[in-house]
């Protein structure tokens, strides 16, 4: 009879339509429905080089490092390789996994102060450098300019003094508390290294930890007019806030001094503007297996190709340090970036495409 049948469905209906609304919607790759206007025409999948191929590419702790990955995976994926989630590692672990064939690329290496993770992880003969995804990142230790002014600080190397250092004493142990970087971290090591190179053992100490935490700290110091002293660089997001020349200033060193795993540097090489700040001009760039770029003409072209500017990275770091800052929120900024670069952008995908062709060269 029709009754019972209307009745069963009836009862049924509830119970199909939730579990058709408990199922995930589709994974988005390089689009999203904001930007499906952002795309480049579509090219047949026969035409796409990185067709069937997956990457597993990787990203340092540093939320700026995962949205320079998720740039990077936008361009793989147009050129069709299956891209795999970001793997987030530590640096020393990261460079590791790449040797051992566990990961296939990092976007973000630092060329100078990675150099030694690059050596101890194998080095030329199983990795390769890459691109200049961003150049002209220099580094080195800052103060806020009206202490400088006052007491007449102008380099690092005058924190020997005990009635300087006290001025950036800030829990009251007699030594200057310098804001550095991740405790292992190759910056931290660093750090350290120059403060026994210059002899500051007994004034200096560096407050290890997370970037963010760290610099929210010298910013709040700042602005109740306390003095502030910490490692610093062109891509931070404090930059934005503590302007150079007007809030803050750099200190030079006595002389340049840097762990032999970096290399050989002389004072030109450490310089900008004429003032030695003890640390030679940096660029990030991807680093990968030898073999997997080997046999990936058209991801390496790619790799080769990308640039972001500084102040672009300064943008996004400052977006980040406001609380977007889930992966979700950094790749919805990955794809704006590529929006707003979109001509650019179709460029290297382009380019990279003919690299993967026989006669390209």
């Amino acid at each position: 009879m029709p009754r019972p049948k209307i009745a069963i469905i009836s009862a049924l209906a509830p119970i199909i339509f939730g579990l058709i609304a408990c199922q995930s919607p589709p994974q988005t790759t390089s689009e999203s429905p904001e930007n499906t206007n952002s795309q480049p025409a579509k090219t047949s999948t026969t035409d796409l080089p990185g067709k069937g191929i997956k990457i597993r590419p990787s990203c340092g702790p540093a939320q700026i490092s995962r949205f320079i990955g998720e740039i990077v995976n936008l361009g793989l994926s147009q050129l069709g390789y299956e891209v795999e989630n970001l793997k987030q590692l530590a640096p020393a672990a990261l460079h590791v996994a790449l040797s051992n064939g566990d990961l296939d690329i990092f976007a973000g290496h630092r060329e100078k102060m990675q150099a030694g993770l690059f050596k101890k992880s194998g080095g030329d003969e199983k990795l390769e450098q890459v691109g200049e995804i961003v150049s002209n990142v220099f580094l080195g230790y800052q103060i806020d300019k009206k202490t400088a002014e006052s007491a007449k600080i102008t380099n690092f190397s005058q924190l020997k003094d005990p009635k300087i250092a006290k001025l950036f004493d800030s829990d009251n142990d007699g030594k200057a508390n310098l804001a550095g970087c991740s405790a292992g971290s190759p910056c931290a090591e660093f750090i350290d290294y120059q403060i026994k190179a210059y002899g500051l053992q007994d004034t200096v100490e560096q407050d290890k930890g997370e970037e963010a935490p760290l610099l929210a700290d010298v910013l709040a110091r700042y602005k109740q007019g306390k003095p502030i002293l910490y490692f610093s660089s062109n891509i931070l997001w404090i930059t934005t806030t503590l302007k150079t020349g007007a809030d803050v200033i750099w200190l030079e060193v006595p002389f340049t001094s840097l762990p032999k795993d970096l290399g050989e540097f002389t004072a030109k090489d450490t310089s900008i503007d004429g003032k030695n700040i003890g640390y030679p001009i940096d660029r990030l760039r991807v680093v990968g297996q030898k073999e997997f770029l080997k046999t990936n003409p058209a991801a390496k072209s790619l790799f080769e190709q990308i640039q972001i500017p500084v102040e672009d990275i300064n943008a996004e770091l400052t977006l980040i340090e406001k609380g977007e800052n889930s992966p979700e929120d950094i790749r919805r900024h990955a794809e704006a970036w590529v929006k707003n670069n979109q001509q650019k952008f179709d460029t290297w995908i382009e380019e990279a495409k003919k690299a993967s062709k026989p006669n390209s060269n």
